[in-house]
């Protein structure tokens, strides 16, 4: 079925019965846009314009020189992929399961009544909670919802207020699954720098001066550095953010129950659309598929309707799950200890590198502990797999893999002293191995 139509909404459609019906694959090249006009008798924009409607549909993409080519599902990069064999696994990304609490018991206690449809969404007393604990970080009035996790919340906020193609500021090196969650959805990443102190008002300045419509920020225990914004951190990115009232800003405060540092707010009072999402993965269970969100009437009524009472509510058991763990004194009291113990392993590890000669240019917060070297990552990670060490590549938690060819992400919550010695050495001789000839 060759290509037809006369209009852009023609073409394009023709172009998708194609890729429907199995013609046209995944990296087939559309023919160039002059050839095709020509070929169908119309003018050049009429094509350009069927074009980028399938761009932006997701069905198709520009690679430049490359012409525009059918686009296939994005292959991703996810956490806690198994390494399998008898590496220590420092790579998952997971928190240590001796420090998550029993969910089962909990879903077995209290008062759990079976909803029906129609039923209101969120459970009362997990929604007093959750206002409750909001209320001491939020000056500006909000709502409360209740999400299938961070990631969920995070995606469902930016496909309410944004459109393909737009472009959202994140932090680089960055989350994989906010890479995956702008990769998949279609839109533009602007990476911006973080340090030590989080992420860079000059990096976030010129992203949104290059027409970033949306910010997604990680105020502690960013995923994959360990950095937390300081207060005159985020003085100085409310500042930036404050002549931009327009953006949406998304805080993913994902470590918030078990994090050494205070919660410091990047969006201003003047910040129209907002929202603050803090999952309970990390510190109740990575199956416990749940988030609590404050936003902005605007952008919570907007979620509410992706979230209604009709088909697509988070489940009231995982909500009744939540609700009597997050008001039991014994979780708190795990909490105390995970937060203590978080701290310790990646500090016993950041004092083994110093040890042998490797830098960690600040303490981190949360699972795992980011190293900067200066040899190829791919060669480190090879090398540490063939003497017992399962660590992820730098390259995966950037948009542009030619950054960070030299870092590491090591997963550091269930590290004990001993292997944290034994990892600094093995790290230090792979170092040293690769920086010497051959």
């Amino acid at each position: 079925m060759p290509t037809s139509g006369t209009t852009a909404a023609e073409i394009a459609g023709s172009v998708r019965d194609q890729v429907a019906s199995g013609e046209l694959a995944p990296g087939a090249v559309l023919p160039p846009v002059r050839t095709l006009a020509a070929g169908l008798g119309v003018n050049r924009n009429t094509v350009a314009l069927a074009y980028r409607r399938l761009v932006e549909a997701g069905v198709a993409e520009t690679r430049g020189r490359g012409g525009t080519v059918i686009a296939a599902v994005p292959q991703l990069a996810r956490e806690g992929v198994g390494v399998g064999g008898d590496c220590v696994d420092l790579a998952s990304g997971n928190p240590d399961p001796q420090l998550l609490p029993d969910i089962l018991a909990a879903a077995r206690s209290g008062h759990y009544r079976q909803p029906l449809y129609g039923m209101p969404a969120i459970d009362e007393a997990l929604d007093t909670w959750a206002r409750d604990d909001f209320a001491e970080d939020l000056e500006q009035p909000f709502r409360t919802l209740i999400a299938h996790g961070a990631v969920d919340a995070t995606e469902r906020l930016l496909n309410a207020h944004l459109a393909r193609d737009d472009t959202v500021a994140v932090e680089d090196p960055c989350f994989l699954a906010s890479i995956g969650t702008l990769r998949l959805n279609g839109y533009r990443p602007a990476p911006v720098p973080v340090d030590s102190a989080g992420m860079r008002p000059d990096g976030l300045r010129a992203a949104l001066e290059g027409g970033a419509r949306a910010v997604v920020c990680t105020p502690r225990a960013h995923n994959p550095t360990g950095a937390s914004l300081t207060a005159e951190r985020a003085a100085d990115l409310r500042a930036v953010l404050a002549h931009h009232p327009q953006v949406l800003v998304i805080e993913d405060d994902h470590f918030s129950a078990v994090s050494t540092r205070p919660y410091c707010r990047i969006t201003p009072t003047t910040t129209a659309r907002w929202a603050l999402v803090r999952s309970v993965s990390k510190f109740l269970g990575p199956d416990l598929r749940l988030a609590l969100v404050a936003a902005d009437t605007q952008s919570a009524t907007r979620l509410e309707a992706r979230l209604s009472a009709g088909t697509t509510w988070v489940s009231r058991l995982l909500q009744h799950s939540a609700r009597e763990l997050l008001a039991d004194p014994g979780v708190h009291e795990l909490h105390e200890r995970a937060r203590e113990a978080y701290a310790h392993r990646s500090g016993v590890l950041v004092q083994q590198l110093h040890a042998h000669g490797i830098e960690v240019p600040h303490r981190p917060d949360g699972l795992n502990v980011w190293i900067e070297l200066d040899v190829d990552s791919r060669a480190v990670v090879q090398a540490l797999a063939e003497r017992g060490w399962a660590v992820r590549p730098g390259h995966l938690f950037v948009h542009d893999p030619s950054s960070h060819q030299g870092a590491i992400r090591v997963t550091s919550s269930t590290l004990t002293e001993p292997q944290a010695e034994a990892f600094a050495a093995e790290l230090a001789a792979v170092v040293t191995s690769l920086r010497t000839p051959h």
